[in-house]
């Protein structure tokens, strides 16, 4: 029985990053033996042990074999007859295919060290074509090392959305993918790369078709719509912003996708449109309800917070409601950030200042100042009507926070 550190942890020491956690390969060994160990069976799938002390996943060799679409559909055998080399065969990429014995020794059967110091994202075998989330991982190692994919490799990413095998992931798991990709520090190299393999028209076309539409150069210097949405999203990544905002960064300005091309390059109305899209698009890959709801509050209002200097104080206090920031104050703050991710992310604005961000938090602690409980009190002693009482409790205190607000704002 030999055991070996394997995959990211071997390669994130060997490119000096952070290592949190370790998982090992073990060869020669049988469940029984690991039982007997001491170690604990956790593996559904496959035979894989937490180590009695450290708590460390140890997982038997083994080898796989494709029995039908998916990324479920393999059939896995492991022995102690399987080697070292044979289980880091099944991996998708060089660069985790190192292990590292009990000695330190790097072990590299495949490349993946010169791969590493070349920066280059290359597969070990024919057989990485018979893992459709294996195109998501490529473009993510894309986007978090700024490795460029080999072309043979970015070939055999291509026939995997010819031929249909993406259709087969379930949605669960691409939202895991696509939100690990958008916690990157640069999260627009893992959409390029779906994009030069045609998966990101496949997975996520509202995305794709962003790009050739062109915006007015007057306040988009990128024109492109497609471009600019990868430069909010890396602004975002740049101000390491949360997965929502994040999110919401990516998805507020679907709606242009869809304006007929004779409109363009205005989208007169595209804030609607995108709501409908983020929405379609929410259910269909199943994004969590915090990263929905934050997208479609932003989809929704980024055009008036970019115009907030113009806007009414009871447009604001309107606006302050419809977004629920009186009991969501931390989703409104990140509501703010995505907003500000939208006008910083063009070509020269990543450092102008964004006055309309400030302009709505001062009307924002205006409005909050207002002690809705004494009111509701004041008005309980003179409405006898119960029916009656919650519509003027209503009123009253949005007519004080619109006054509240016109006097910050004066």
């Amino acid at each position: 029985m030999k055991t070996y550190l394997v995959g990211g942890s071997v390669r994130d020491e060997i490119l000096g990053l952070p290592v949190t956690d370790h998982d090992h390969v073990v060869v020669g060994s049988s469940p029984d033996e690991m039982i007997r160990l001491g170690y604990r069976p956790v593996g559904k799938d496959f035979p894989v042990f937490l180590h009695p002390r450290s708590q460390e996943q140890y997982a038997l060799a083994r080898t796989e074999r494709k029995v039908s679409r998916g990324y479920k559909g393999f059939e896995v055998y492991a022995s102690p007859e399987v080697t070292l080399q044979e289980d880091l065969a099944r991996r998708d990429l060089t660069i985790n295919s190192l292990a590292k014995d009990q000695d330190g020794n790097i072990i590299d059967p495949f490349g993946g060290l010169s791969d590493l110091e070349a920066g280059l994202l290359r597969h070990i075998s024919p057989a990485f074509t018979e893992d459709p989330v294996r195109v998501l991982r490529t473009a993510r190692f894309a986007a978090r090392f700024g490795f460029r994919i080999a072309p043979e490799t970015l070939a055999l990413m291509s026939e995997m959305v010819h031929n249909g095998e993406v259709d087969a992931l379930v949605p669960e798991r691409v939202w895991q993918e696509f939100a690990r990709g958008l916690m990157e520090q640069r999260p627009s190299r893992m959409f390029y790369a779906l994009r030069e393999c045609s998966a990101l028209a496949r997975i996520m076309p509202e995305v794709d078709a962003l790009f050739g539409v062109p915006q007015p150069a007057q306040h988009h210097p990128e024109i492109d719509t497609g471009v600019h949405v990868m430069m909010v999203i890396d602004h975002a990544a740049s101000r390491n912003y949360s997965l929502p905002v994040r999110f919401a960064s990516l998805t507020h300005d679907l709606g242009k996708g869809t304006t007929p091309p004779e409109e363009w390059p205005r989208h007169i109305g595209h804030e609607a449109r995108s709501v409908k899209l983020v929405k379609d698009l929410c259910e269909r890959i199943r994004v969590p309800n915090e990263a929905r709801d934050l997208a479609l509050l932003v989809a929704r209002y980024h055009g008036d917070v970019h115009r907030a200097a113009e806007l009414r104080p009871v447009t604001i206090a309107n606006m302050l409601q419809g977004v629920d920031a009186y009991r969501k104050p931390e989703r409104f703050e990140e509501f703010l950030q995505a907003c500000a991710c939208d006008f910083h992310g063009r070509p020269g604005y990543a450092d102008k200042p964004y006055p309309q961000a400030e302009r709505l938090h001062d009307a924002f602690e205006a409005a909050r100042s207002v002690d809705a409980g004494t009111i509701a009190a004041e008005l309980t002693k003179t409405i006898s009507d119960p029916t009656r009482l919650p519509g003027a409790i209503n009123t009253r205190v949005s007519e004080a926070r619109i006054a509240e607000i016109k006097n910050r704002l004066a």
